[in-house]
């Protein structure tokens, strides 16, 4: 299930979005949580597993009826999990109105993730 991150979570977070390649450095992980502090129309999500663990990081900006995945990581124990695809299928819950679209870092995934939800609708 997808939480809105919180500041408590900051620790939780900067350990997520840490698995991203070009996050790697404390300072440049408390920039991107606040840049998406910074306006309302930027969201930070964590992804909590059934043992009740946080265990993915999904970021997002919506604009002009489309919600933009900016970032998604999962801990490398839940990958090939089908994580990614349940996180995406709750962020369309979270925006049922929007269309949901990748970034350049992103695109790849949430294609694959639309395929596969457009071949489970047949």
């Amino acid at each position: 299930m997808l939480y809105k991150y919180k500041n408590n979570y900051q620790k939780i977070a900067m350990g997520l979005l840490s698995l991203i390649p070009d996050m790697k450095e404390v300072a440049r992980l408390q920039e991107e949580i606040k840049w998406y502090q910074a306006e309302d129309n930027r969201t930070l999500f964590l992804w909590k597993n059934e043992d009740n663990d946080f265990t993915g990081v999904l970021g997002v900006e919506v604009n002009d009826g489309v919600v933009m995945v900016r970032q998604i990581a999962i801990s490398p124990a839940e990958r090939n999990e089908g994580v990614t695809y349940k996180m995406l299928d709750n962020l369309e819950k979270l925006f049922p109105e929007q269309k949901i679209m990748g970034s350049m870092d992103t695109s790849a995934l949430v294609v694959k993730w639309e395929k596969k939800k457009n071949e489970n609708q047949k």
